[in-house]
């Protein structure tokens, strides 16, 4: 059977953990705790190591979903998760453009342990205040279109809207595939 790891990444309260649970086939294993930073302006539990979820699909592959912690203080876990993933979905929430600045060091950590596709997700998109599309792009460092990943609005809380963004994950990883093959054989 093959395993495709993705692996879901982004700052704290950006809906990583709702993410995953959205559309695992099995009860998400996770290691929420209580939050007793400033995490807990924003919600009351925060992962404290990481989410996991499966999605299978046939009898012949699976995607295992991992969730990071959002903070720094955990960017071991980000590695150990990382280092075996196939692609990664960064998290942002478009209404909150404090954490732009954050975001972009866990997209810069994640790039430097791992060269894998990456896409960037933008939740919460509805609240007032929320950033276009465009302007998180360039926020956070993708000034140029064609430098920059594919960036999808998602909610974390509907699973059609997540199995949406999961398969334009996947389709990234397999474009990148498939033009990493060509270039080798050529």
């Amino acid at each position: 059977m093959e395993i495709m790891r993705l692996v879901v990444t982004g700052p704290v309260g950006a809906g990583k953990s709702t993410f995953i649970r959205s559309v695992s086939e099995i009860e998400v294993v996770d290691t929420d705790r209580h939050a007793t930073d400033e995490t807990a302006l924003l919600k009351q539990r925060t992962t404290v190591a990481f989410d996991f979820g499966r999605l299978q699909f046939g009898s012949d592959m699976a995607l295992h979903l991992y969730g990071t912690p959002g903070q720094e203080r955990f960017n071991f876990m980000w590695d150990m998760l990382i280092r075996k993933a196939h692609a990664y979905i960064l998290l942002v929430a478009a209404h909150r453009p404090s954490e732009f600045r954050y975001a972009r060091r866990v997209i810069n950590y994640m790039n430097q342990q791992a060269q894998i596709p990456m896409i960037i997700g933008l939740t919460h998109i509805d609240c007032p205040g929320a950033w276009t599309e465009e302007n998180v792009a360039i926020a956070l460092g993708y000034i140029h279109e064609h430098n920059r990943p594919p960036i999808v609005s998602v909610n974390p809380t509907e699973t059609s809207s997540v199995a949406k963004t999961i398969m334009t994950l996947v389709q990234h990883y397999m474009n990148n595939s498939k033009k990493e093959a060509s270039s080798i054989s050529g």
